[in-house]
């Protein structure tokens, strides 16, 4: 599970970096992932918690 937050934080410093060198579509597309596998380990540590 720590893997996706791994994950999530390379895509959100890749997402920071083509923003920086001016790849704004790159830039978004590595913070839609980043966003999707925060939003993905929250849901599997939710049903980790309860079961």
């Amino acid at each position: 599970m720590a893997d996706l937050i791994y994950l999530a934080v390379i895509f959100l410093v890749l997402a920071l970096i083509f923003y920086i060198a001016g790849a704004r579509g790159i830039a978004g597309f590595s913070m839609e992932i980043a966003k999707w596998l925060v939003i993905i380990f929250i849901i599997v540590a939710i049903i980790t918690f309860v079961l």
